[in-house]
């Protein structure tokens, strides 16, 4: 069996034209206000935000068991709940952005250093820390140990004050 390859440059240049085009719709007119490349970079931005929606569906967290009769307290848990989404999304970004300034590591759950770590692996790892009251005056941290004691000289004075 015989046979020449060839390719027709042409086509492929024509389908690799057609790759990656969508549509992104808005009820903004003005193209000077929002124009389409910062519409693309707001709309590439919202997988964060979906991703933390997402963190309230595990089963770890007791928003599926809330019960309430009136619909304003379920804006009012919303409303909270959304502030504690930004809150951890701000946490996460904080903690990410010092770790590569410092060119520090944080370990994942098999133990590699990383850079990037969620929040809800940190809070995590943060589990089974206890504070032993002594008396009024003097308590004592219980297994915080140097990975911990790095994210919180990374987050500073009141994260550090807490665990002090």
């Amino acid at each position: 069996i015989q046979a020449n390859v060839s390719s027709d440059i042409m086509h492929y240049e024509i389908e690799k034209e057609k790759i990656g085009y969508f549509i992104l719709a808005t009820n903004e007119l003005d193209a000077v206000e929002i124009p389409a490349e910062k519409l693309l970079e707001h709309y590439k931005n919202q997988s964060s935000v979906e991703r933390s929606f997402r963190f309230l569906k595990d089963p770890n967290i007791i928003a599926s068991s809330l019960f309430v009769q009136k619909p304003e307290r379920m804006t009012a848990i919303l409303m909270v709940m959304t502030l504690c989404l930004l809150i951890y999304s701000a946490l996460e970004y904080v903690t990410r952005t010092l770790l590569k300034e410092n060119d520090l590591t944080f370990p994942n759950q098999q133990g590699k250093p990383i850079q990037n770590p969620t929040m809800k692996w940190i809070f995590e790892y943060f589990e089974g820390i206890h504070v032993l009251y002594i008396s009024k005056n003097q308590k004592v941290i219980l297994n915080l140990n140097e990975h911990q004691k790095l994210i919180l000289r990374l987050l500073g004075g009141n994260f550090q004050a807490f665990y002090t």
